[in-house]
């Protein structure tokens, strides 16, 4: 998929190409709303307002670099929105994200969700932008591009950011909990 010719379709008037780009990256944005929200309903909506506020945005934007980019840009500016129209912060440790994946072994399950909540408490004490990187670059796959686009920092910066951010959770959490931490993401 050519995103900077369908992006010029779309620019163009064509907005039936924008399927193609909703289809790439639906799943994603909804991960990246869920992780942070811990709502199946919450993230469907927010899912749902990104991509509208990306369809009628994507014939006025000149400068979109890199779509995936400037998608999650709206989904985080959503999200942002989303939770100052609310009373209550959502916190991390609300809801589990990792789903039960084997009923047969709750005994290995239940050991894992206690390691991912340590895991959790620990990301918790990092900076909110230490905390930003961390689940970007290892939840949601984001590159360091990418990521520096969202958060309007340099490549090198967020790079750093993240190397810190890891060093200190080494510190504090076994590298096996880390390591489930990041396999088990969806």
């Amino acid at each position: 998929m050519d995103e900077l010719a369908i992006i010029q379709k779309c620019q163009g008037g064509d907005m039936s190409s924008f399927e193609e780009l909703y289809d790439a990256y639906v799943e994603k944005i909804y991960r990246f709303l869920y992780y942070r929200t811990k709502s199946k309903e919450t993230a469907e909506d927010l899912t749902s307002e990104t991509f509208f506020k990306a369809m009628r945005g994507i014939a006025r934007a000149n400068d979109i670099k890199q779509f995936g980019a400037w998608l999650y840009k709206i989904a985080n500016n959503t999200l942002i929105d989303h939770y100052r129209t609310q009373k209550h912060h959502a916190s991390l440790d609300d809801e589990e994200v990792m789903e039960v994946k084997d009923p047969q072994n709750i005994e290995r399950d239940s050991e894992n969700k206690f390691v991912l909540e340590q895991v959790r408490k620990e990301l918790k004490k990092l900076t909110d932008i230490q905390q930003q990187i961390v689940t970007m670059r290892v939840w949601d796959d984001l590159s360091y591009k990418e990521i520096a686009e969202i958060v309007g920092k340099t490549e090198g910066n967020c790079k750093v950011i993240f190397s810190r951010a890891t060093a200190q959770l080494r510190k504090t959490v076994p590298l096996a909990a880390f390591i489930l931490f990041v396999l088990t993401k969806q």
